[in-house]
């Protein structure tokens, strides 16, 4: 079991979360330049580092807000 820090409810299960991916993704500057391809790369392609990594999450069971955390994908470890 996974225990999530939420930022606002404290710890929880990760029953409670919805996984929302990759942290700091930023939206494209000129989006209406965008070939398909670019828009597929932009939603779809995301890092899969072992190690620690910055993600988003919801607490969708509680308060139902996104927060950013970074995990420790090969340990699972929780950053703060």
């Amino acid at each position: 079991m996974l225990l999530i820090p939420c930022p606002w409810c404290g710890d929880r299960d990760e029953t409670e979360f919805h996984y929302g991916g990759q942290a700091g993704v930023p939206y494209p500057a000129q989006p209406a330049e965008l070939s398909d391809v670019d828009w597929g790369e932009y939603l779809f392609v995301r890092d899969n580092p072992k190690g620690k990594f910055a993600e988003r999450w919801s607490h969708s069971a509680g308060c139902r807000r996104w927060f950013s955390i970074v995990r420790d994908t090969a340990t699972h470890e929780i950053v703060r």
